[in-house]
């Protein structure tokens, strides 16, 4: 289960991109490219709307996944509640040990 919610959520991270990248930072876009056509062609005129709508669920999906994700890790099999137990080191060669 963890697979899929990973490639789910490097996904959405893909598509996310996409619409950051398509995004003019001075406000052109879409919908500076598509400037004269904005009346005869329906949705362009809101092209930047849609595009920031995308934005913010495509990061409320990865958070959610992410948060998600969680609940599926599970706890290594030497863990025991409340005690620290230290890891074992590797043994010393012969002729070595002090």
């Amino acid at each position: 289960m963890i697979s899929l919610i990973t490639i789910l959520i490097l996904l959405a991270c893909v598509v996310l991109a996409f619409f950051i990248l398509i995004q003019n930072p001075k406000g052109g876009g879409l919908q500076g490219s598509f400037g004269s056509m904005s009346s005869q062609v329906m949705g362009v005129k809101q092209s930047t709307d849609v595009m920031e709508k995308g934005t913010w669920t495509l990061i409320g999906v990865i958070g959610g996944l992410c948060v998600i994700s969680v609940m599926f890790f599970q706890k290594p099999e030497g863990a025991v509640k409340g005690k620290n137990t230290p890891s074992k080191s590797a043994p010393a060669k012969n002729g070595t040990q002090k």
